[in-house]
């Protein structure tokens, strides 16, 4: 009976090492696998916001524009509904919004 119990437990233990073995080489292929695909994809490059005071008021001046912009864009959509006034409003629109970004947020103070 202890011998039947050996040979199963050996056995067990050859089929655990077999598949850790398995593992191990499907483990490596993959890291391999890997390895190869980093060298042939450029990595990205990470630019970092600005952190100080003064960016962080230009974008919230940037987001408040680009919203007003959008919200006009909606309005007259809206309003009017025709899209030959719709493309007339975002015509004007973008020949205006430098102007008005000058006169709302004047940068240079």
């Amino acid at each position: 009976m202890s011998k039947e119990r050996a040979r199963r437990r050996a056995e067990r233990e050859a089929a655990r090492a077999r598949a850790i073995r398995l593992n191990e080489e499907r483990q490596a292929r993959r890291a391999r696998r890997r390895a190869a695909l980093a060298r042939l994809v450029p990595r990205p490059v990470r630019v970092a916001r600005q952190g100080g005071l003064l960016a962080r008021r230009h974008r919230a001046q940037n987001a408040a524009v680009a919203l007003g912009f959008l919200l006009v864009q909606v309005l007259a959509w809206l309003m009017w509904g025709s899209p030959l006034v719709t493309f007339g409003v975002f015509v004007c629109s973008l020949l205006l919004l430098p102007v008005l970004v000058t006169l709302a947020f004047d940068r240079r103070t």
